[in-house]
């Protein structure tokens, strides 16, 4: 199916699906949270984007978004940079015991 053949709304809820869909429960998390919070802001443009980010290796994504790696020039951009901020920050809000 191409994104030609798909409505935006249709083509928001797919991605939010992929996003909580990763190889990890970290990547799910961020992926899925970023996505539920931003999507409906992107321009169609930046969905592309996002959609790119998803086709790639879960673990390469991961380190580009938390910097322990950097991203191809081809995934550079304003998600991948909106991605890196919000890792920064939900990183912020993870503060206390994760047991309790």
């Amino acid at each position: 199916m191409t994104t030609d053949t798909i409505d935006r709304e249709t083509r928001i809820k797919q991605l939010r699906f992929r996003a909580w869909r990763r190889g990890f429960r970290e990547h799910d998390f961020l992926m899925g949270t970023y996505a539920d919070q931003k999507l409906e802001a992107l321009s169609e443009a930046e969905l592309n984007q996002f959609d790119a980010l998803l086709n790639q290796q879960d673990w390469d994504v991961y380190y580009w978004i938390i910097g322990q790696r950097e991203a191809p020039e081809e995934f550079k951009g304003n998600v991948l940079s909106d991605l890196q901020t919000f890792a920064t920050l939900k990183n912020t809000l993870w503060v206390g015991d994760i047991n309790s």
